[in-house]
């Protein structure tokens, strides 16, 4: 039976690739994690997927100066995880894909069932 692009829906994955790693994708997802594993990147991706934000009010979000957030969103942008769009002087921020949208949702949801002690999904 040939494998499928997608899970099935009574799996609980939706649009999930199900061909198996090799070397070169686990190294990317490798990178991914890495890029994920800051604190502070971790909170710009988490409000770039609610909708696309400029530097400075990303600054004011996560509590922290232009600079660092800048130097972030270059890591983040250089990696390919975000995108951006200029508009006037201002430059727009925003993910670069739904499944790293999904991978921020997700990893932040299972750290609020750790931390919330509430029972994680089946």
């Amino acid at each position: 039976m040939p494998k499928s692009d997608s899970a099935s829906p009574a799996s609980g994955v939706q649009r999930a690739h199900v061909r198996d790693p090799d070397q070169a994708r686990l190294r990317e997802a490798t990178e991914v994690f890495a890029l994920l594993s800051d604190p502070t990147r971790l909170h710009l991706l988490w409000l770039l997927a609610q909708g696309e934000a400029d530097v400075g009010s990303l600054a004011e979000r996560v509590a922290a100066s232009r600079t660092a957030v800048s130097q972030h969103l270059a890591k983040l942008r250089l990696s390919g995880l975000v995108e951006t769009r200029r508009q006037g002087r201002h430059v727009h921020y925003s993910l670069r894909d739904g499944h790293l949208r999904r991978l921020v949702m997700e990893a932040l949801s299972h750290a609020d069932h750790r931390v919330s002690g509430e029972a994680p999904h089946a």
